[in-house]
C-alpha cells in the first residue's frame, strides 16, 4: 500500500459534507467563590472561542486534510449563524450551500470550562425537520452542483437537516459514493449508501442485537446491518478499534492506533472525513479504514474537538513501520 501517494492526492479532491452544522462556543474562566444568590459557582470569564461542530466539524476535518471542502446545511436567522459562516470561511470551507431557515435556530452548544473541567453545557437547538421550502432549495442546488464532488458525506445528527427526500436524492440520484455517519432513528434513510459508519452503540440500536458479549456478537451485528442496508459497514468501537464489513464478504478488524487517549471528542468525525478523502483519492475500503485508524489515534491524543493533517498521519504511519522493522 502506497499510503504516501494516497495522502498526497488529498489536495486534488473535492468533498461535499451534508448535514446538521453546529457552532461550539467555549467560555473559559476562573472560579473563586460561590454565588450569594444560589448555591452555584461564579465563573469569572477570561476568554471565549468558537469551534465548528457537528457536520461542520466533519468538513473541518476534510479541509484540514487538504481536500477542497464544501458544506451543505442550515442555520437560523441569528447571530450564531453569522459566526458559524465566518468560522467556515476562516477554515477555507465553501459555504455557498448553507441556507438560513426562519423556523430553525442555529444549533449552538456553549460549554463553560474552568481549570480544564467543564462546569455546564447549554444547548440552543430546534430538532424539527427543515421547512419544505428549505428542503426544496437544498435539492435544487444539489442538482446543479453534485457532479463536481468526488465523494459525499452525510453527517446526520437527527437535528432536522437530513430528510428522507434529501437522503434519497443524494444516495440514489447522485451516482456518487455516499458515506453516512448515521443516527439510528433515520436507519431507513440510508439504504443503498456506499458505506455506513456507526459506532457500536448506534449499530446495536440499528440491529436490535443488544447483548454485545464479544467479537462474535459484533460480527453478527455488522453482517446483519450490511445485509439490511445493502452497504459496506464500518463499526467504530473506541479502544477496541474498528470492524470493517464489506459486501463481498471480506472482514477486517483494525486495532486502535492511539498511543495516548486524552479526549475522544470528534474522533468519529475524523474517521469518516479521512475515509471519504482516501476513497476520493482512489484508495480501497481497507486502505481508507487503515489510514483513518491512524488519524483517529492522533486526534484522541489532543484536547477538545481536534483535527489532523497529512504530515501528522505520515509521521504516525512511518513511526510504526520503523518500530516494526
Amino acid at each position: 500500500m502506497d499510503t504516501d501517494k494516497l495522502l498526497d492526492n488529498f489536495k486534488d479532491k473535492n468533498i461535499l459534507v451534508i448535514g446538521d452544522i453546529m457552532l461550539d462556543k467555549y467560555i473559559y474562566g476562573e472560579v473563586e467563590r460561590i454565588s450569594p444568590e444560589a448555591p452555584v459557582q461564579v465563573v469569572s470569564v477570561k476568554s471565549e472561542k468558537y469551534i465548528l461542530g457537528g457536520a461542520a466539524n466533519v468538513a473541518n476535518n476534510t479541509a484540514s486534510l487538504g481536500a477542497k471542502t464544501n458544506i451543505c446545511g442550515v442555520t437560523g436567522e441569528d447571530e450564531a449563524g453569522n459566526i458559524l459562516l465566518s468560522c467556515l470561511h476562516e477554515k477555507n470551507i465553501n459555504g455557498d450551500m448553507v441556507f438560513s431557515d426562519k423556523d430553525k435556530k442555529t444549533i449552538q452548544k456553549i460549554r463553560v470550562v474552568s481549570q480544564s473541567q467543564q462546569l455546564i453545557r447549554i444547548d440552543y437547538e430546534n430538532s424539527n425537520y427543515i421547512a419544505e421550502y428549505t428542503r426544496e432549495k437544498i435539492i435544487e442546488h444539489l442538482k446543479k452542483k453534485i457532479h463536481n464532488y468526488d465523494v459525499i458525506i452525510i453527517s446526520d445528527y437527527a437535528k432536522g437537516t437530513i430528510t428522507k427526500e434529501i437522503a434519497d436524492f443524494v444516495i440514489t440520484g447522485s451516482n456518487k459514493k455516499v458515506i453516512i455517519d448515521p443516527k439510528p432513528k433515520h436507519k431507513e434513510f440510508y439504504k443503498g449508501a456506499y458505506l455506513i459508519t456507526p459506532n457500536l452503540k448506534e449499530a446495536v440500536e440499528m440491529t436490535g442485537i443488544y447483548y454485545v458479549k464479544d467479537e462474535h456478537t459484533i460480527s453478527m451485528i455488522g453482517h446483519k446491518l450490511m445485509e439490511e442496508m445493502n452497504s459496506h459497514i464500518l463499526i467504530t468501537c473506541g479502544d477496541q478499534g474498528m470492524y470493517l464489513f464489506k459486501k463481498d464478504g471480506e472482514f477486517y478488524k483494525l486495532p486502535t492506533k492511539a498511543r495516548e487517549v486524552y479526549d475522544v471528542t470528534g474522533a468519529g468525525d475524523t474517521v469518516i472525513a479521512t475515509i471519504a478523502t482516501v476513497i476520493a483519492s482512489g484508495g480501497t475500503m481497507k486502505e481508507a479504514s487503515y489510514i483513518a485508524n491512524y488519524a483517529a489515534g492522533i486526534v484522541v491524543g489532543k484536547a477538545g474537538t481536534a483535527t489532523t493533517n497529512v504530515e501528522e498521519i505520515k509521521r504516525e504511519i512511518n513511526y510504526e513501520r520503523s518500530n516494526i522493522s
